[in-house]
């Protein structure tokens, strides 16, 4: 009844929301309905409803290989570099442009380290193989130039978790420093005063005034980052990687794994079943992750 009761009372906000809760209804709640795939022989002649019930069927297609490990390890690997690396990196950034004094310095180098986040990853395909590729790639070109063997970057599975790393960093790090910029913008000068008059360097006031006074936003945006940790990028991945089966060994995620089990295979009740698990694991972890937050600062736990 208090719901109704505040709805009642602020009738024009919860209108102004009214679109958003549609949106997730329809393109989030809904289709959740979908899982029902994984326990069904699908047939498009039968429809979803009019397939027949397999039980676990298709749950035990997935695990009875060792595809599963695999495609989880990496998903699990790939998504921890991603994580550190561009958190660690944009807030390394953020604290750097924050000591830029000169403001039109800095929304010039904030342009430019915002912009690849724009550039889409197929566009990042391209560069990469033109930097990549063995035959006339950039980087073999200048290492034939100085008499050295060429490296073969697409049939080498194990230097492209970092090679992933690099690309997502590139694309990624200046979104999230802009965020933290904004998150050190709104720290009060006169801390730093009182820092100074109190022989403060610098870096003592970076190390203990910037760092601990955004380690809100890091916990929030790690957080919400960890929240997709089983949900690969499937973009970048499959932009990138594609159906080279050389690499799969390192880059094969559980969302490229799902794609190709209905692409190649036709497969809806695997590709279903895959996805369940995903979620399943997704939301587990979250909630792992959550009450560890909780327990060491409650503030910051999401719910």
């Amino acid at each position: 009844m208090g719901v109704v009761r505040d709805i009642r009372k602020n009738p024009y906000i919860y209108l102004l929301g009214l679109p958003g809760f549609l949106f997730i209804i329809v393109f989030s709640i809904v289709p959740i309905s979908g899982h029902i795939l994984a326990f069904k022989n699908y047939r498009l002649s039968d429809g979803i409803f009019g397939s027949k019930w397999c039980g676990l069927e298709n749950f035990k297609f997935f695990f009875t290989g060792k595809d599963w490990m695999t495609v989880t390890f990496n998903t699990l690997f790939l998504n921890t570099l991603f994580i550190v690396s561009s958190l660690t990196i944009a807030v390394v950034m953020s604290v750097f442009l924050n000591e830029v004094r000169s403001r039109f310095v800095k929304k010039v180098v904030q342009s430019l380290v915002f912009l690849p986040y724009f550039v889409s990853w197929l566009v990042v395909s391209m560069m990469a193989y033109a930097m990549l590729n063995q035959t006339d790639g950039l980087i073999n070109s200048v290492l034939a130039g100085l008499g050295r063997s060429k490296i073969g970057f697409y049939q080498d599975a194990g230097i492209w978790p970092f090679l992933l790393t690099v690309f997502y960093v590139w694309k990624f790090s200046g979104y999230y420093s802009i965020i933290f910029i904004a998150s050190i913008v709104s720290i009060s000068p006169e801390y730093y005063e009182s820092a100074r008059m109190d022989g403060a360097t610098r870096f003592q006031q970076i190390l203990y005034i910037t760092l601990p006074l955004i380690k809100n936003t890091f916990i929030t945006l790690l957080l919400l980052s960890i929240g997709r940790i089983f949900f690969g990028d499937f973009g970048m991945i499959y932009s990138i990687i594609g159906d080279n089966g050389i690499l799969f060994p390192t880059t094969d995620i559980i969302d490229t794994y799902s794609f190709r089990a209905l692409r190649q295979m036709g497969n809806f009740g695997m590709a279903s079943a895959v996805s369940l698990y995903q979620s399943v694991m997704g939301l587990i972890v979250i909630l792992i992750f959550n009450q560890l937050v909780r327990k060491y600062s409650e503030e910051n736990a999401m719910f």
